[in-house]
């Protein structure tokens, strides 16, 4: 399910092909079965609209919902860029010999962030997850190894920077794995489905390019909520604009 979620334009065609059937099924029923009575007509009509008015309700929820998301992801990537150039310029703060080997150490896992945003496929993710945990204590261990050798106040706000580039990866990190829960797109789907074949149940008249303006309309939605909450799928990405910024002012020094 969760490879389908990551990728827009899948459940794009998946929800049209899904809607135009139960709407095409309800329009199967209407022809075998007694067509609606005038005096049923109200209470079906009364039905279907508060079943579409739930949809439209869900469907906006969900969009808000992926919307703040990508505001999340798109802070802390800024924040993470702010943390890094911060650190590098507290660096200055180290002893001459440590200063450049933590800097060179810096630039790459600057690098290496850019490469987290950029890359979409699974088998380079998971190399770049393990270099980064691994240039993660690399770092770790510069400041702590001139700490020790020099415990003073400047040191110890080296220290801290660090601390806050290391929890800002954390930040990202947990941000791009808060996404729409699958239950959620369930329910939509169910609430669409059920819509659809009250649309085709409901219909006086067969006619099967009318079937498909709900199922091309919530099918458009769903698609724009999936591009927004899938950070690496799609059109709509969080790029790490500020990260690539920076990375030129920092080789500079």
């Amino acid at each position: 399910m969760g490879a389908v979620l990551n990728s827009p334009f899948v459940v794009f065609f998946l929800s049209l092909i899904a809607q135009w059937l139960a709407a095409y099924l309800g329009d199967l029923l209407r022809n075998k079965k007694q067509q609606l009575r005038e005096d049923e007509r109200a209470d079906f009509d009364t039905v279907q609209t508060a079943a579409l008015t739930l949809l439209a309700l869900i469907i906006s929820f969900s969009f808000a919902m992926a919307v703040t998301r990508y505001d999340q992801r798109k802070n802390y990537e800024e924040a993470e860029a702010n943390a890094i150039g911060t650190e590098y310029l507290r660096l200055g703060l180290l002893p001459a010999a440590d200063t450049e080997p933590a800097r060179a150490l810096l630039r790459k896992y600057l690098d290496l962030r850019i490469l987290f945003y950029e890359t979409s496929r699974e088998s380079e993710l998971a190399q770049i997850s393990a270099d980064t945990v691994s240039l993660q204590a690399d770092l770790w261990a510069a400041v702590l190894h001139a700490a020790n050798a020099q415990p003073t106040p400047a040191v110890a706000l080296v220290a801290s920077g660090m601390n806050d580039v290391l929890n800002a990866q954390g930040y990202v990190q947990a941000a791009w794995w808060n996404r729409i829960p699958v239950a959620a797109w369930a329910m939509m789907g169910l609430i669409a489905i059920s819509c659809n074949v009250m649309l085709g149940y409901g219909e006086r008249r067969r006619a099967s390019l009318l079937l498909l303006v709900l199922p091309i309309i919530v099918s458009i939605s769903l698609f724009l909520i999936a591009d927004i909450d899938s950070p690496r799928g799609g059109v709509i990405r969080v790029l790490p604009q500020n990260l690539i910024a920076l990375s030129p002012s920092l080789k500079a020094n």
